[in-house]
Formats: structure tokens, sequence, C-alpha cells
């Protein structure tokens, strides 16, 4: 079985100062909004609708960062073939509130101080989605 998920990196500029979103997961761990693909979305649309639901914020996509791809075994459905999609997200309005039965928190992070939360708590396979979003930001890790 295929499932397909999609989120982003979501990033804005306030005053002139570049800052990155991490959440906080329901098991404590540094990650990123997404969620799974409802029929008759597009993995844009699930992306954005994923980032609204879990970090209250409207959002717009820049670019493509990547996919990742596992697999993982369902009580029911058995082995299942998971793909994620990564996009660059620009925060265009909203109001930053964790939703959470999904989440723990939501915060806004200097670039910099985001990746090193990632690399210190974070699941290893988004360390290249977060470089891959920082690299689209003209920023090297």
């Amino acid at each position: 079985m295929k499932e397909i998920s999609a989120g982003g990196v979501v990033f804005r500029r306030e005053g002139g100062v570049l800052q990155v979103q991490l959440i906080q997961d329901r098991y404590g761990k540094i990650s990123l909004p997404k969620g799974k693909m409802e029929p008759g979305e597009t993995v844009e649309e699930t992306a954005l609708r994923e980032i609204a639901e879990e970090t209250g914020l409207q959002g717009m996509i820049v670019a493509p960062i990547d996919q990742i791809k596992y697999k993982y075994n369902h009580e029911s459905k058995g082995t299942v073939d998971k793909e994620v999609h990564y996009y660059l997200v620009e925060a265009i309005g909203g109001k930053l509130q964790a939703q959470v039965e999904e989440i723990r928190g939501v915060e806004w992070f200097e670039p910099m101080e985001a990746w090193r939360r990632q690399r210190q708590s974070g699941y290893s396979n988004n360390d290249q989605i977060l470089s891959g979003a920082l690299r689209l930001l003209g920023l090297e890790v």
C-alpha cells in the first residue's frame, strides 16, 4: 500500500529578519508540519492545508524542497510505502497557534538556531529537508 503526505518548511521575514518555523511533535521531537493527502487534493494543497491545521498559518508555496520515502508496518494495512513531499512555504497570514491534538508546540527561530535544534532533537531524515530549505533561502549549513 502507498501513502502520500505533504508538508513544508515555513519561513517569514519579521522586521527584515529571516525566521524559520519548527514544530514539536507529540513525542517531543523537533519536526515539520505535514500530514496525509485527502481524496481530491494535490500534494501542494495537502502541504498548505496541513500547515494551516497544525500551525494556524496561511502559506504560499515558494518552491519544492525534496521528498522522503520510507516503509513502515501498520497493524491492519501491513507494509506501507510512505512518500512525504516537502515545500518551502512563505507565511502570508493567519495566527501562530499549535493544533494541540496533533503537536505540542510551534515556534519561530533564526535559521541557524532552527538548524541546531533540528540536528539536536529532530528526525535525521528531516536534515536534508531543512538544509534544502535553508539553501533555497540563500544559506549554507
